[in-house]
């Protein structure tokens, strides 16, 4: 499977959370979008083991079949979309999140996030 992984999901993956480690370790290409790297390092300058997940990421980033997704040039269209999508049903999501669903639909990756606010999404395919 193609994940795309949220960032609540790498912190699971930090903990040591079994059947987190077993789906990225199962993964036949596990991406981290460039969003997700961001909130990661925010998350490093506000909690105590915030330089020891900047670590784990950086080892992450180095295995084979990890990549980091970037916006592209289609990436602002698939967002808007979402976007217009989401505010006319009265069902809007946090802007980093729609960033992250536009890259999972733009590279047709299958979701890993806890946060149920994707099921609003059902064009993503997910895995909880």
């Amino acid at each position: 499977m193609r994940i795309l992984i949220d960032s609540n999901r790498f912190i699971d993956f930090c903990a040591g959370e079994p059947a987190v480690v077993d789906a990225f370790e199962q993964a036949a290409l596990l991406v981290v979008p460039f969003i997700v790297l961001a909130e990661i390092r925010v998350g490093a300058q506000s909690i105590k083991r915030g330089d020891a997940q900047v670590r784990i990421l950086g080892e992450l980033l180095q295995q084979p079949g990890v990549r980091v997704a970037h916006s592209s040039d289609t990436t602002p269209h698939h967002y808007a979309a979402l976007y217009a999508r989401l505010k006319k049903a009265g069902t809007p999501i946090p802007t980093n999140d729609l960033w992250i669903a536009a890259l999972a639909i733009e590279h047709s990756l299958v979701l890993y996030s806890r946060d149920a606010h994707f099921d609003r999404i059902p064009s993503i395919p997910r895995l909880d």
